[in-house]
């Protein structure tokens, strides 16, 4: 005891003894407490003035880069971002500022929608004075009409070429869209985005207004106002460079970096009398096929509305596959029906080719010998005095079979629409077929065969393959004031059809969606509808195309759970011939759980990959070659920049203060001994 109380004793006369100077532990662990608080602080904080900086711009879509066997087309950042002075952009004199006036280039030009045409981005990019854009969404949609596809869709890889119709090839007799601009086929060096909230472009705008307005045709004063797109991708050239640098790391590297993807997604096709599907078809077995397509594109990625290019016709589609099913006799027709949704069409026919590899190399339950005769469902929503317009191949009808066959057709289709509200006419002169999947099938085979269209000629949707292609194009329109839930059992024509339109345009994440699908999937069910084909599979148009025919044609079956799931462990559920699927079911009204059921039909899934892939044949010419780059992030965000000469004399100071700092530090450190020393005690010299 006593040596611990001396020992306390003497630290406290130590302590008052050389009160004026304190040990080098405690100034040690003073420093080193501060330097954490300052280090927590500073991480705590980091974001805080990272907000205060920047403001993000949450709701774009950005122009990504893709690539086929010959060339790359889109756009991209550098590899940090790009950053330019903002300059509002809504009439063409206000482009004389950006091309050669303004004085502090490069600028990020926010473009007004009814500008963003062939002829302005043009002039943009044979300049170094833009380092990107943002394109604000016209409203209305710009009245002359706006298409950035190509004039002759899929030019090259339909049934026309030098030795099949060499008349027709290459719209030569026809231009199907004479609106089409092939601004989506074009390659930029900088990054565009589209902004898709109004309120973000009002920022932009009034952040525009308070700092780079220019004053009597002088520049602005600092701070101005800037904008920085981040939209680096990773693949460049062509598929055949970047899928061979994928395959190059994956083979040699234990973490490759994969730079582009194919396109790809699955076919949804179901029968009206069932097949096995792991077996052949009978060869004498005739089968019609009644085909559509399911995706759309635009400009930039994901925002493809498609009301007129896809949704209108797989609609019809699935509605026609419902009567059908429902038609008591139905058994009795001497051929099988196939209701067939290709997926990849607008990409040089990626799902109808992949259908007709597997058919020709016996992966698919049908063969293309199986095949009696071909209807497909084109663009459908725009008529005019309620006619739909039936195409023929005027070259295979040259074929003596086949005109009959054809003809017979024909006649079939136009007796079953007198009466009816929509009448079928002939196009009645020598036409090519419109850009479709048929001609996928033409290519392999003389198949008799029409195409449905609302259009005798060229399209007459003057938004093809655009974001401006969407429910207003069709004339969708519901009063005001009605909830989510009144606007999907509001009837316009049809309630499944009125249904169907709203889900797939409007709102997918709805009641009757949500109760018809599996639980596993429902995260697809976004807000905004896109149907666009991607590189993941498959897609939420995919998924929902599969589960509304899978309602619409099935029958709802009395399967536990367990027994649903696992059918081929289930006595007499003939896994083969039908697929089982457990759906969520509606709300039970009584209370917030969902009433699931056990639904079998006869749908299923096919992949829709090119051939082009499965063959590694990158440089096809016969196949689609179409692939997705990778990239890194995606962002966009305004803050507010200094001038040149600020920048420079802010660096140069912190760079002084370093330089004092590294001094100071080093002059501390060198005379510590005589700083931090701790001077002796003269009375405890005694002890």
């Amino acid at each position: 005891m006593a040596v611990v109380g001396s020992t306390g004793g003497s630290r406290r006369v130590e302590a008052a003894a050389g009160s004026r100077w304190a040990p080098l532990p405690a100034w040690r662990g003073l420093l080193r407490a501060l330097l954490f608080a300052l280090l927590a602080a500073g991480s705590c904080q980091g974001n805080s003035v990272e907000r205060k900086i920047y403001i993000p711009l949450n709701k774009t879509a950005p122009c990504v880069r893709l690539l086929n066997a010959t060339h790359q087309i889109g756009c991209q950042s550098s590899i940090n971002g790009d950053t330019g002075v903002i300059h509002v952009v809504e009439k063409e004199e206000d482009l004389n500022w950006v091309l050669a006036d303004g004085p502090h280039p490069p600028y990020m030009i926010l473009l007004d929608g009814n500008l963003f045409n062939r002829r302005v981005m043009l002039q943009l990019k044979g300049t170094s004075r833009v380092s990107g854009l943002a394109v604000a969404i016209a409203k209305p949609s710009p009245p002359q009409g706006f298409s950035p596809g190509l004039k002759c869709p899929n030019s090259g890889f339909g049934v026309y070429s030098k030795d099949y119709g060499p008349q027709f090839a290459h719209c030569n007799s026809t231009v199907w869209n004479p609106v089409g601009s092939g601004l989506s086929y074009e390659d930029f060096d900088f990054p565009i985005f589209l902004l898709e909230d109004a309120n973000e472009t009002q920022v932009i705008k009034q952040c525009y207004q308070d700092h780079n307005v220019p004053h009597d045709g002088s520049g602005p004063e600092y701070p101005l106002c800037a904008m920085q797109l981040f939209s680096h991708m990773h693949a460049v050239t062509s598929t055949v460079t970047c899928m061979r640098r994928s395959s190059i790391q994956s083979t040699f590297s234990l973490n490759p970096e994969v730079v582009c993807d194919p396109l790809l997604d699955y076919n949804v096709w179901s029968t009206l009398q069932p097949i096995n599907s792991s077996g052949k078809v009978d060869p004498e077995k005739e089968v019609i096929i009644v085909a559509t397509r399911i995706d759309s594109h635009s400009f930039f990625w994901n925002v493809a509305p498609g009301a007129e290019s896809a949704v209108s016709s797989f609609v019809t589609h699935l509605a026609a596959a419902e009567a059908l099913h429902k038609v008591s006799d139905v058994h009795l027709l001497q051929r099988n029906i196939m209701f067939t949704f290709f997926q990849g069409e607008t990409f040089d026919y990626i799902g109808s080719s992949r259908m007709v590899y597997d058919m020709e190399k016996d992966k698919f339950p049908l063969r293309l010998d199986n095949i009696h005769s071909f209807v497909e469902l084109n663009q459908v929503a725009l008529r005019n005095d309620s006619v739909l317009w039936m195409h023929t191949d005027p070259v295979s009808r040259r074929n003596e079979s086949i005109q009959t066959q054809v003809k017979n057709l024909l006649e079939i289709l136009s007796n079953s629409s007198v009466g009816g509200k929509v009448t079928l006419q002939e196009v009645g002169f020598s036409q090519p077929l419109p850009p479709s999947s048929f001609q996928r099938f033409l290519r392999a085979r003389h198949i008799p065969g029409v195409v449905l269209t609302d259009h005798r000629t060229s399209f007459q949707n003057r938004y093809y393959q655009s974001m401006y292609d969407t429910p207003e194009n069709i004339r969708m329109e519901y009063p005001e004031g009605l909830s989510p839930e009144e606007t999907l059992e509001y009837v316009t024509n049809t309630a499944k059809v009125s249904r169907m339109l709203y889900g797939f345009l409007i709102k997918m994440n709805n009641s009757w969606f949500q109760s018809i699908i599996k639980p596993d999937i429902k995260v697809i069910l976004g807000d905004v509808p896109q149907h666009y084909v991607a590189v993941s599979s498959p897609v939420n148009t995919t998924y929902l195309v599969q589960y509304v025919l899978a309602n619409l044609t099935g029958t709802v079956v009395n399967l536990t759970k367990e027994e649903c799931l696992n059918p081929e462990k289930t006595p007499h559920t003939e896994k083969e011939m039908y697929e089982y699927a457990w759906v969520q079911g509606s709300l039970d009204p009584n209370s917030t759980t969902r009433v699931p059921y056990c639904v079998r039909s006869t749908v299923r899934l096919s992949k829709a990959l090119s051939p082009a892939f499965e063959l590694r044949e990158w440089g096809s010419t016969e196949y689609s070659t179409w692939t997705e780059s990778r990239w890194k992030e995606i962002r966009a965000r305004i803050f507010l920049v200094a001038s040149k000469e600020l920048e420079i004399i802010t660096l140069v100071v912190g760079i002084a203060i370093l330089i004092f700092s590294l001094l100071a530090t080093y002059f501390i450190n060198a005379k510590a001994d005589v700083l931090f020393s701790i001077p002796r005690d003269p009375g405890a010299a005694a002890y």
